[in-house]
C-alpha cells in the first residue's frame, strides 16, 4: 500500500472512530511506525499482539491431497452452532463472550469443516474468518498425529477455490506445526510480507 494513501486514510475524519476500542488485522508491519505515529498524535494507546506469515495457494493444481479412506470421509462435516463453546474454549484468542460472538458469526455465515468422532462430536476443525482467510485450525490433543489437519486443509481449500474465494491463511510466526502443514500441502509464503494485529483503546 502507498504510504501517503494510508496516512490520508488514518488521519482523515470519519474514516476511523479513534474514540472506541478497535483492531486492525493483517496490517502490513512495514507501515507500523506510521500507525504508531498517528495513534500517538491522537493520544490513543495501541499495541501489536501477534505477528504472522501469509501463506496462499496460487492454484488448486498445486495442492497436495492426502489420501483418506471412506470411513474417515463419512465423518467429515461442517460445524454448527452447537459447537461454538468447544471452538471458543480451544481458540487462543477466545474463551470469553467476545470470542463466543465472533465464532457464532463465523459458523453461521462462512464455510467450515470438521472431522467428528463416533458420537458426532468434532475432534478437529477449521473455519474461515470474515476476511476470507482460513483459520482456527485445531485438533483435540488425544487425536493428533493422524493427519486429520492435512485432510481438512485440503478439503477446505478445494471448497473455497470452487466457490471463488482466495485460498490463504495467516500463521503466527511461532506456530511451526501449522506452518509445516500448509507448506507441505503446497501453500506458498510471501517472504516480503509480514502482517500484525494491532488493538487500540484497550
Amino acid at each position: 500500500m502507498d504510504e501517503q494513501v494510508l496516512r490520508k486514510m488514518l488521519t482523515e475524519e470519519n474514516v476511523i472512530d479513534w474514540s472506541s476500542y478497535f483492531q486492525m488485522a493483517g496490517f502490513d508491519v512495514s507501515h507500523a511506525s506510521l500507525l504508531k505515529e498517528v495513534s500517538s498524535n491522537r493520544r490513543v494507546n495501541n499495541r501489536g499482539f501477534t505477528l504472522v506469515n501469509l501463506l496462499y495457494l496460487p492454484d488448486c493444481s498445486h495442492l497436495i491431497t492426502p489420501a483418506f479412506d471412506s470411513e474417515l470421509e463419512s465423518r467429515i462435516s461442517s460445524l454448527d452452532l452447537s459447537h461454538v463453546d468447544l471452538v471458543n474454549k480451544t481458540w487462543k484468542f477466545g474463551g470469553d463472550e467476545k470470542g463466543h460472538r465472533n465464532i457464532t458469526k463465523l459458523i453461521s455465515n462462512f464455510p467450515s469443516c470438521c472431522i467428528t468422532d463416533g458420537q458426532g462430536q468434532p475432534i478437529t476443525w477449521i473455519l474461515m474468518y470474515d476476511y476470507c482467510a482460513m483459520g482456527m485450525l485445531y485438533t483435540l490433543p488425544e487425536h493428533r498425529g493422524k493427519g486429520y489437519a492435512k485432510v481438512l486443509v485440503s478439503i477446505m481449500s478445494k471448497r473455497l477455490h470452487a466457490q471463488g474465494y482466495p485460498v490463504y491463511c495467516f500463521i503466527e510466526e511461532e506456530n511451526t506445526v501449522s506452518y509445516r502443514i500448509f507448506k507441505n500441502l503446497g501453500f506458498t509464503e510471501d517472504p516480503s510480507y509480514r502482517a500484525a494485529w494491532f488493538e487500540f483503546n484497550y
